[in-house]
């Protein structure tokens, strides 16, 4: 089961992200997400303090909302990452592509 919860603090959008993003989550989260991907007047955060696991489908999402917001020229953080889903972000790369909080 998948959560997120989109709310804009001190004029960034923060999306809390709580359970596991996986292909089974992914096609919902995507429709979550849509607004941060339209969004081209502010910095995001994504917060991962709940987020369980995080499969390539979940890391694609990631990818889209960073290419969007880079391109409207603002930045996506990620706060909150656990040890367990930071080594996936090491292991594939991801980890040299975003700024963490």
């Amino acid at each position: 089961m998948m959560k997120t919860t989109l709310k804009e603090e001190n004029n960034d959008y923060v999306m809390y992200f709580e359970g596991r993003l996986d292909t089974a989550t992914a096609s919902q989260v995507q429709l979550d997400v849509k607004p941060l991907i339209d969004n081209t007047d502010h910095d995001i955060i994504l917060d991962c303090s709940k987020l369980e696991y995080i499969s390539s489908s979940g890391l694609r999402i990631f990818l889209s909302i960073l290419k969007s917001t880079k391109a409207n020229g603002h930045h996506v953080y990620i706060r909150e990452l656990s040890n367990d889903l930071r080594q996936v972000f090491t292991m594939t790369g991801f980890i040299n592509l975003f700024e963490f909080k």
